[in-house]
């Protein structure tokens, strides 16, 4: 597997509109789109133009990107209807969620929580968003009618949160070191994974619904069979607390990234390190096309007069 993909001929590009840096990258379910949400208080959707197969990828024209105004704070998270390419929802410092057509940039919905949200994630099915917010609060949105159907306050700092493929487990990732997994939709608890010795601060479930990736503090990426809840293995290139991990679109490849000055690309059987993007700096967010071999980037970057960029990348282009 790892030889059929040559990490090391491919390219990356460079996106720029938003004013301040870009916290959450997010590919649409065809994989054509891609959306950027900003500190500077808006979203933006990227149309992008994938000709070939696998990575041979090209793009023609200028990019075009519509622009998701009404956020009056940060744009923290952003994630796309995983049944339909053109409807996104975004989760703000404002207090609101809102439901996006990436079509026309208007927003079709909005619903104002109890706090800050730092985290948006839509169930598998489409039928179900949940949000977290700073004050480790979860509330999950019925997405027809976009009003809370659950609320949950937890007393443990909870970071990140995900479905299984399937939709019937929920997981959080906690400061404790564990991973919370809850029967869904009763939020029943059913397991405490001791993960790892510090603050676990990503998850990933693996596309086939094999795994699920934590990304914690104490810099490892371990692996994880969902079935037994059994560790698999670790990821021990990076050197700085975990960001942010995505895998690939066949679960073959895992990326992570921290505040390490570049990104590692890891096989997910072996465990061996396979490709390291280089970058600039600290990363918010990675994410893997769901078709193609493309990783979306976005980090803390700077420039010469150390203002934000407002920059995300794509690596896995053929020509730069």
């Amino acid at each position: 597997m790892e030889e059929t993909i040559p990490f090391k001929n491919l390219h990356n590009r460079e996106y720029q509109g938003h004013k301040k840096k870009v916290h959450s990258v997010a590919w649409n379910c065809t994989g054509t789109k891609l959306a950027s949400g900003s500190v500077d208080q808006t979203a933006r959707v990227w149309h992008i133009d994938l000709h070939g197969h696998r990575c041979l990828c090209s793009m023609q024209g200028k990019i075009k990107d519509i622009e998701l105004k009404g956020h009056a704070d940060s744009v923290d998270q952003l994630c796309w209807d995983p049944k339909h390419a053109d409807l996104i929802a975004t989760a703000s410092g404002d207090k609101t969620v809102r439901l996006w057509d990436a079509r026309s940039g208007k927003c079709s919905q909005q619903t104002e929580l109890s706090g800050e949200n730092i985290n948006i994630t839509y169930r598998p099915d489409g039928t179900h968003v949940a949000v977290g917010n700073r004050d480790d609060e979860l509330t999950i949105l019925d997405v027809r009618k976009f009003k809370p159907i659950h609320r949950r306050k937890f007393n443990y700092e909870v970071n990140e949160i995900a479905w299984n493929m399937t939709g019937e487990m929920f997981l959080l990732t906690t400061g404790n070191g564990t991973v919370e997994v809850l029967s869904y939709p009763s939020l029943q608890p059913l397991e405490t994974v001791m993960a790892h010795t510090a603050g676990c601060y990503c998850i990933a479930i693996d596309p086939k619904g094999r795994y699920f990736a934590v990304g914690s503090a104490d810099s490892l990426v371990s692996l994880w069979d969902i079935s037994e809840m059994l560790c698999v293995r670790t990821f021990t290139k990076l050197e700085w607390p975990v960001r942010t991990i995505s895998f690939n679109h066949t679960g073959d490849f895992i990326a992570s990234a921290s505040e390490d000055l570049f990104i590692d690309i890891s096989n997910v059987h072996t465990g061996r390190s396979v490709h390291q993007i280089p970058c600039r700096a600290a990363m918010n967010s990675v994410e893997w096309n769901p078709k193609y071999n493309l990783l979306a980037y976005a980090g803390d970057d700077k420039n010469k007069y150390q203002t934000d960029e407002g920059v995300f990348r794509i690596f896995g282009f053929e020509s730069a």
